[in-house]
């Protein structure tokens, strides 16, 4: 049985968590040019709903999707759906 590990990257979009390669912050020059690269090749999906972009998600067929929200907030919603404790276990 595979497993569907919805990912909430902001307003309500959702990502396949286990298809998530990267996720990145969008200030540096390399990544701003991944990013318009991806957008002339119609790779490019902005689920940031006008608002700024805090992290940038490379996924594993090659595709970038924007997010609004800050990357360390999108990689914990990613270990907690993945079915990892909160702390550690005695």
């Amino acid at each position: 049985m595979m497993n569907f590990n919805l990912l909430n990257i902001g307003f309500g979009n959702m990502v396949m968590g286990n298809k998530v390669v990267a996720i990145i912050s969008p200030e540096s020059a390399p990544i701003k040019r991944m990013v318009q690269d991806a957008r002339e090749r119609n790779m490019l999906i902005d689920a940031t709903f006008g608002r700024k972009t805090r992290a940038v998600l490379m996924m594993d067929n090659g595709q970038i999707i924007l997010s609004a929200l800050q990357p360390e907030t999108i990689s914990h919603r990613i270990v907690y759906a993945g079915g990892e404790e909160e702390g550690p276990t005695s």
